[in-house]
């Protein structure tokens, strides 16, 4: 036998010994069983990225219903209770309640305005000049901590949650984002603990920035230390802003703890590892051993779509006339279960552009 054809075989030997410890499919075990590791949940993993990819479904009413392209499989029973549009910023958020696991789910969309591209961009550019509130030496990026604290999204998801523990009763809050959109679930989850006083609170975001400096990271992880970072090969954005080892105290910093995805074989023998990195933070043998450079690793994650249906303006598909909704005069847009009980008038389906100026009679806004 050839030289080729001995490492094939050793190949498959150390694959077979991975699914032990490192297994990729959900058909042997269910989320209700107990996980053998209890830092990262595989399962729910593939539970929250199906989460994470259905906020970028364009048509509120296939959102709002869950019977989007997107929905389903794994969240099959999801319920929501209210979708945040936030017209002016762009921005996006969904809140509901889940079976299984039985939680109440918030996700916050990534960026969708103009291009995936420029977005990455201007990340290069971005620098610490907030105090985070209430803690010393912690910085934030004002971006960042503005798209949560500073639009709709915030006080309209923290009033959903409240009326869902009301109904539901104290049930775990896991609270989910992809790109920018784990940046806004980072700054959910560090509210909902530090300034609401709740407890049960999970946070798992996939490719997502880093947000603050290592006081910040430090502090953050000791108020929601259930936390997951999800990083995949050479996804770019989980490596911006950028990180200078010689300037710890000057420079971004993650908070742990990531859980790195990528491929290890060789030739057709190529199986998924879900790395489980140190709790610095910044582990250099995990995503930072590898160059960020890849758009494309950004926008899949478990093999999931993690991608907008559209680029561009921010535009939102919603019949008017089946769901609904609250809208203030800057064209902001709210759709609740609540609201399900009070009888509304048929409005016809307009169209608003970003800043909620009406445009045309059309099926988009």
């Amino acid at each position: 036998m050839d030289q080729r054809g001995w490492l094939k075989i050793i190949a498959l030997i150390l694959l077979c010994f991975l699914p032990l410890s490192q297994g990729r499919g959900l058909g042997d075990f269910g989320f209700k069983r107990e996980d053998s590791n209890q830092i990262y949940n595989k399962t729910l993993a593939r539970i929250l990225v199906e989460y994470a990819s259905a906020v970028y479904t364009m048509d509120l009413t296939e959102l709002f219903t869950w019977t989007c392209s997107r929905c389903g499989d794994l969240t099959e029973g999801f319920e929501v209770v209210e979708i945040i549009v936030d017209v002016q910023n762009c921005l996006q958020a969904y809140v509901g309640v889940s079976p299984d696991p039985n939680a109440i789910i918030i996700v916050f969309r990534g960026t969708q305005e103009n291009s995936i591209q420029n977005w990455i961009e201007d990340l290069f550019w971005k620098q610490l000049d907030l105090n985070y509130p209430g803690m010393p030496d912690a910085m934030v990026h004002h971006g960042f901590y503005s798209a949560y604290h500073n639009t709709t999204l915030r006080p309209a998801v923290l009033r959903a949650v409240e009326k869902t523990r009301k109904l539901k009763g104290d049930v775990p809050i896991i609270v989910v984002g992809h790109s920018m959109g784990g940046a806004m679930a980072s700054f959910c989850a560090l509210d909902l603990v530090v300034n609401q006083g709740m407890e049960k609170v999970k946070l798992m975001t996939f490719g997502q920035p880093r947000i603050g400096n290592a006081v910040f990271a430090s502090y953050f992880i000791e108020q929601v230390p259930d936390t997951i970072r999800v990083t995949h090969a050479h996804d770019i954005v989980p490596h911006l802003p950028p990180y200078y080892h010689y300037f710890p105290q000057k420079t971004y910093h993650h908070f742990p703890r990531e859980v790195w995805l990528h491929d290890v074989g060789l030739g057709s023998l190529v199986y998924l590892i879900e790395q489980i990195c140190d709790d610095s933070g910044e582990d250099p043998t995990c995503s930072r051993s590898v160059s960020g450079n890849s758009v494309k690793d950004h926008l899949v994650y478990l093999g999931v779509n993690m991608k907008a249906e559209t680029w561009g303006t921010c535009r939102i598909v919603m019949d008017y006339s089946v769901l609904p909704y609250q809208m203030d005069l800057a064209g902001n847009v709210v759709l609740s279960k609540d609201m399900m009980r009070k009888e509304s008038e048929s409005q016809p389906i307009i169209q608003l552009d970003k800043q909620g100026s009406r445009v045309s009679g059309t099926s988009t806004i």
